[in-house]
C-alpha cells in the first residue's frame, strides 16, 4: 500500500493538514505497532489520499465538515484532530466556537459541552506550540 499514488498523495495531505511535527509524534506514539500501522496506512490511502484530495470542496470547508460531524456524534478524540486541522486551514478559535455553539440547538447541550472541553484543551495545546 505505501507504494500507491493514493498513498503518496495521502501522506502529503496528512502532513499538510496536521503538520510534520504532529504526524511524526502520532506515528511514534499511536501508530508504532503493526496493527495500528495497518490502520493508518489504510486511512492515509483512502481518507487522505482519495477523499481529502477530491475537487469540489476546499480544505477549509472539508475540515469544518469534520469538526461538525465529530461534535455531533460525540467523537472527542477525532474532534481534537479535526479542530487542529481546522485551525491550520484558517478557521479561528472564535469561528469554531461559534460553530459549536450553533450545534447546541441541533444536537444538544451535552454533546456540545463535551466538544467545548475538547476544544478548550486543543486550543491551549496549539497556543503552547504543540
Amino acid at each position: 500500500m505505501p507504494d500507491s499514488e493514493a498513498y503518496r498523495k495521502g501522506s502529503e495531505m496528512r502532513r499538510k493538514l496536521l503538520g510534520d511535527a504532529y504526524v511524526e509524534r502520532a506515528n511514534k506514539m499511536t501508530y508504532d505497532d503493526p496493527t495500528t500501522r495497518k490502520f493508518i496506512d489504510v486511512v492515509t490511502e483512502t481518507v487522505f489520499g482519495t477523499l481529502w484530495t477530491r475537487s469540489g470542496l476546499d480544505l477549509k470547508t472539508r475540515s469544518l465538515v469534520c469538526v461538525v460531524s465529530d461534535a455531533a456524534t460525540g467523537q472527542a478524540p477525532e474532534l481534537a484532530i479535526h479542530l487542529r486541522m481546522a485551525l491550520r486551514q484558517g478557521w479561528t478559535e472564535d469561528e469554531l466556537t461559534e460553530v459549536l455553539l450553533h450545534l447546541s440547538g441541533y444536537v444538544g447541550a451535552p454533546l456540545v459541552r463535551e466538544a467545548f472541553l475538547v476544544a478548550k484543551q486543543l486550543f491551549a495545546e496549539v497556543k503552547a506550540g504543540d
